[in-house]
This record gives structure tokens, sequence and C-alpha cells, in this order.
């Protein structure tokens, strides 16, 4: 992308990119009293206009992250709105943007601290994978998925991350591009920073929210756009064995978009390539991220 990101909004003010600035031993970084949004912008190249795709879910998710994490007078959802609007239009972009809106506590304290409370919101240029058309390789993990009794995978806070982190960093050392998480049920949960569905016999089928998966808004979408195309979809559970029968397997995120598996455990998915659902299903997604259908309008908010 041509662009890069100019400015950022830190505690509702404008300031250039690189002088925004918390404290290293802030509790937001020190204990990990942080949550956050990943959302995207997206061009509609025929209008040339920008319009942020599920705003308001996004924002709905970071107040339950911020209530559940006890925040003292934490920002609006007002706020935040503005916040993202604001954000986009600084920078000016020609193309795509990632926005991450984050709320820490930004003052020092110990790990019962509740505030003070700060924030950052900013858009910046990501690259889509460059295996979104071929297919990633992936394995499942040794480690397992955190739990709701221990780091509630439904609270979007950045500590959450580790694990998956960790995941990851020993996928891409044993030479796979990702890595499936599964419960301590032994039960497949979703991969490091992305939703799983499997395609069986016809029908999709994704981990439900009993299997320890954040509550994303993209597989949210993707349920809505695969009963719209005819599909049935079958939210429960999935056991490891199904990944190595399975016709087709892909990640949904925000960052991820719609991504397909092709192998995992070095296993070929299907024929090894990017089965025909999910590439249906990435198109219709592409649609109504973009504009370029009428459907679900209010799911995109213009900039």
């Amino acid at each position: 992308m041509a662009w890069t990101a100019k400015y950022i909004i830190q505690n509702g003010k404008k300031i250039g990119f690189d002088e925004a600035r918390v404290h290293p031993f802030s509790v937001g970084h020190a204990y990990g009293g942080t949550v956050f949004e990943g959302i995207r912008a997206y061009m509609n190249y025929s209008t040339g206009k920008l319009a942020v795709f599920r705003l308001e879910e996004h924002l709905v998710r970071l107040d339950q992250g911020m209530k559940f994490m006890r925040f003292d007078n934490p920002p609006s959802r007002d706020e935040m709105r503005q916040a993202v609007l604001d954000a986009v239009r600084a920078n000016e972009p020609d193309d795509d943007a990632y926005i991450r809106i984050q709320v820490h506590i930004e003052s020092l304290g110990s790990m019962a601290s509740t505030g003070s409370i700060g924030w950052a919101c900013g858009a910046m240029p990501r690259e889509r994978n460059a295996k979104r058309s071929s297919g990633l390789s992936v394995h499942v993990s040794s480690w397992t998925r955190i739990t709701d009794t221990t780091m509630p995978p439904r609270i979007k806070a950045t500590a959450n991350y580790h694990a998956g982190r960790i995941a990851m960093l020993q996928a891409k050392a044993d030479g796979y591009d990702n890595a499936l998480l599964m419960t301590r049920a032994g039960k497949i949960s979703e991969g490091t920073g992305a939703c799983l569905f499997m395609v069986r016999d016809g029908k999709l089928i994704t981990p439900s929210r009993e299997n320890d998966i954040l509550e994303s808004v993209t597989r949210d979408t993707v349920i809505h756009l695969a009963a719209e195309h005819g599909l049935s979809v079958e939210q429960g559970i999935i056991d490891r064995t199904e990944l190595y029968i399975a016709n087709e397997l892909f990640f949904c995120g925000t960052g991820q978009e719609l991504l397909p598996i092709t192998s995992v455990d070095k296993l070929s998915v299907g024929d090894g390539k990017p089965g025909a659902i999910t590439m249906r299903l990435q198109e219709a997604y592409e649609s109504v991220v973009r504009g370029t259908t009428n459907a679900h309008a209010e799911w995109r908010t213009p900039v």
C-alpha cells in the first residue's frame, strides 16, 4: 500500500503517529491491563469512498471488555466511534485501512489497579496475507487454548494473545504457516488469532462458544453470509480427526479476513487446493465489506 500512518488519536487528541507514549511501567503494559479491537475500513474502488466494517459490533465488544476489566471511567461508545472516524480521516488513506483501538490503564499501580484509563486509536496500512489465494499449511498445536475460567477468550484483552503467540512461534519453527489450538477437553477451538470453519459433506461447521473461542465479528458475518448463500451452518464440536477428512477448512477474522487452509499436519485438506465453498464465501465477504453489493448496508459506516 502506498499510504503511511501519519497521525494517531490518543486520549482524544490528534498527535503524530510516532509521538504516542505510555509509561513502560503503566499497569496496561506491566500487567496486561488492556483491551482492544482490530477493525477494518475498506475502499469501494468504484466510488473512491471508505467505509468501516461492522463498527458498532466491535464497539459493543470493546464495552464488554472494559466492563469485565472493571476500568474506572472508561471512554464512552460515542467517543470511541468518533475516534475511529477521526483516525481514518486524519491519515487520508487512499486504500484499505486497518484500525486498532486500544483502552488501557495508563497510570502506574498494582495488579488490582483499575485506573486511570487512557486510550489510543490509529489507522494504518496492513497487507493482506500472501496465501489468501493459495492456502495455508497449519498444524494442531501441543499448546491448549485458554479457557473461560482462566483468561476468558471472549474478552479481547491483549494478554490473551500471549497463548496464541506461543503456538504461532512453535508453528513457524516447525515449518507451518499457523496453528490450531484444542480445548483442554481435546476439541478444536480456533487458530492463533482467527476462528475456524470446516466444510464436511456440504455442511459448514464451526466450533461453538463452549469451545473457548473469541466471539468473533467476522465469524458472525460468515454465518450470515453462508445462510444467505443456501449453506447449512452448524455450531458445535469438531474433533481433531475431522480436520484430516474435511473437504475444506478456512480461518476467518478481521486481520486474517477469509484464509483457506490446504493442509493440516502435512495432510492435504480435500484435494490440497482452496475449496469452492471457501472461495465463494471469500468472494461474498469481499463484496459486502467493500459495498459492491447493496446487502447489509447497516454493516458499513461511511468515513
